[in-house]
């Protein structure tokens, strides 16, 4: 029994991520939308933070990589909010800017003009600590120990945001750190409503500084929440734009471009982050995620080890492990990590699933597949992918009463208001299984509107074939090869199709070049096979179908062909001991029921 391997339809998990480790930008690489302008977002942060030397806040350094560190390179960095000239106002502006060359520049300052046992002193020193300490983490930079003020406005805010009570600005208040220190409170928020009620404030704090990061950082996290994901997308951009060595909102983006489907991209961004910041834990799980995602299993594989040398019962990751010994088809060392899950979560629908697919691809017993699949079905958590998976696995079972449950399960996806790709996909492919080419083209054509994938462009060229519209099967077979040379199938269905419209010269060109230093096996099988069909010969035509049959004794073209030879040939006997071997790999195949039916009393001897 053969199953399908079929893609997650989403990550894992939906875990809101952790917003005090979240990463910086990719290096040297343009990887922000907006144009030339984004490509300032590189982050210039690596090493120790001591000694910055006191600056005028009218321009922003970036913290140095530090001897032998990597040299970011020079872009022209934004002025910071003018400062009205005192110490206390620079102080204040660079505080306001809240990226960590700016806190880090700002506590200096007050520390080089001993302002530090002042109430002023003090409660900014307050507000800088908390805010390097719960944004920035992963910096490293000596911080003094907080001791503010306890009637200044802003230790109050701070007080109560370390409760959790998120402290309303003073009515027409003009402080921008009244609007933006409250956002401490509900960094790590994760309801909506809650969310949306305070995004009025972040507004108003960006209006009243233009030149800060932390409006529209703020601002990207509560709308990366609330699902609103080009406008997270944008507030990030612009955050990074405003001060390069803001890192969070280089993670911000990664998420964004994650939940955008941008997986390698998010990998590109997290790989550079944990490269700068080895030590971070939550950035190695974020890009571990990320590679799970972009399906790149040799490097998911030992950073999802790594998470749980640290944290052995770490549910998600367990998971994730298991799903890519499954992905890389190890099947029975996947069963350790899925029996450990068990222990902590059995209901969880990708466990179920994972181990349906351990089922029905490793051991291929359908049954015992088809008894999770059927578990997971009876929730209310079973995605398309899921049921998918279930319904192929139904429909190519032997059993009557299997396949018109899976047929019954398709019609229930189908019939939803907006059958997705995947759905649209298993409905193409039962289409082609049965040669309902007129059935086939009209999926098809719901399909290539939203996408057009490799697998869809082979699908596309077998519609046409099946309907006789050999140019048209021609074009989505060069198409394909021309997308991906290396893939077989393409190259084997691009041969076939330069047979089909009379190009038998190209075809043998190609044939005989693959054959050359080809291995044994089903794939030589399936090259001696199309070398036949460009034979003229009988006898020739035989031979190379012998020679696929060597190398592969279950090649259902060869054998059909072998029979329609003998059939030909009037040689009843041989043809009915090829069409019995025929039938036996593929029993529902329609051309094959007809030649049964035909050959009905000579199967039965």
């Amino acid at each position: 029994m053969k199953a399908p391997v079929l893609h997650r339809r989403e990550p894992l998990h939906r875990r809101l991520p952790s917003t005090g480790t979240a990463g910086k930008s990719c290096l040297n690489r343009r990887f922000l939308s907006g144009g030339p302008a984004a490509a300032v977002f590189v982050l210039a942060l690596t090493l120790s933070l001591d000694g910055c030397p006191s600056q005028p806040p009218v321009v922003e350094t970036p913290i140095s990589a530090g001897p032998g560190g990597v040299q970011e390179p020079k872009e022209p960095a934004v002025p910071a909010r003018p400062a009205g000239g005192g110490i206390a106002d620079e102080i204040r502006a660079l505080t306001e800017k809240g990226s960590p060359s700016s806190l880090v520049q700002a506590l200096d300052m007050i520390r080089s003009k001993e302002l530090e046992n002042g109430d002023f002193g003090r409660a900014m020193t307050a507000v800088i600590v908390n805010l390097m300490q719960k944004l920035y983490p992963s910096v490293r930079a000596q911080l003094p120990q907080a001791d503010p003020p306890q009637t200044n406005v802003y230790s109050r805010i701070l007080r109560e945001a370390e409760k959790g009570n998120y402290t309303k600005p003073q009515a027409n208040s003009a402080d921008f750190l009244e609007y933006t220190l409250p956002f401490l409170a509900v960094l790590n928020e994760t309801k909506g409503e809650r969310l949306i009620s305070v995004l009025p404030d972040i507004e108003k704090a960006g209006e009243l500084n233009l030149y800060s990061v932390l409006a529209p950082y703020f601002s990207g996290l509560i709308n990366e929440r609330i699902g609103e994901l080009d406008k997270a997308e944008t507030a990030y951009t612009k955050a990074g734009e405003l001060s390069p060595d803001c890192y969070p909102a280089a993670a911000g983006l990664a998420r964004i471009k994650m939940a955008k489907g941008l997986n390698r991209e998010a990998v590109q961004i997290f790989s550079d982050l944990v490269i700068r910041y080895p030590d971070d834990m939550a950035l190695k799980r974020q890009l571990a995620r990320a590679y799970y995602e972009a399906g790149d299993w040799s490097h998911a594989e030992p950073a999802i080890a790594e998470v749980l040398q640290r944290e052995t019962r770490d549910a998600e990751f367990i998971l994730m492990r298991a799903g890519v010994l499954v992905e890389q088809g190890q099947f029975t060392q996947a069963q350790a990590p899925l029996d450990l899950y068990a222990s902590i979560n059995p209901s969880n629908p990708v466990y179920l699933f994972l181990r349906a697919r351990v089922q029905a691809e490793g051991f291929h017993n359908r049954d015992a597949a088809l008894n999770y699949l059927r578990s997971l079905l009876r929730g209310s958590n079973a995605g398309d992918t899921e049921s998918v998976y279930a319904a192929n696995l139904l429909m190519e079972s032997p059993r009557a009463e299997d396949q018109s449950e899976g047929r019954e399960l398709l019609a229930r996806l189908l019939n939803k208001a907006d059958p997705s790709p995947v759905v649209l996909n298993l409905a193409l492919q039962d289409s082609i299984r049965r040669e309902n080419w007129r059935e086939a083209d009209a999926y098809l054509k719901r399909i290539l509107a939203v996408r057009r994938s490799p697998p869809d462009l082979l699908s596309a060229y077998k519609v046409e074939r099946g309907l006789g519209n050999n140019a048209a099967a021609l074009s989505y077979a060069r198409e394909l090869h021309e997308k991906e040379p290396a893939d077989e199938e393409g190259t084997i269905a691009y041969i076939s199709a330069l047979i089909d419209t009379g190009r038998q010269e190209e075809a043998g060109r190609m044939i005989e070049s693959r054959l050359k230093g080809m291995a044994g096996g089903g794939l030589k099988s399936r090259y001696y096979y199309l070398l036949s069909r460009i034979r003229t010969g009988e006898d020739a035509v035989m031979n190379d179908l012998r020679s696929s049959l060597f190398e592969d004794p279950r090649n259902l073209d060869a054998l059909i062909a072998m029979f329609d030879i003998y059939h030909r040939q009037r040689d009843e006997r041989r043809a009915v001991y090829y069409l019995k071997q025929a039938l036996a790999i593929a029993p529902e195949n329609p051309q094959l029921k007809r030649y049964e039916n035909e050959f009905a009393g000579l199967l039965k001897n």
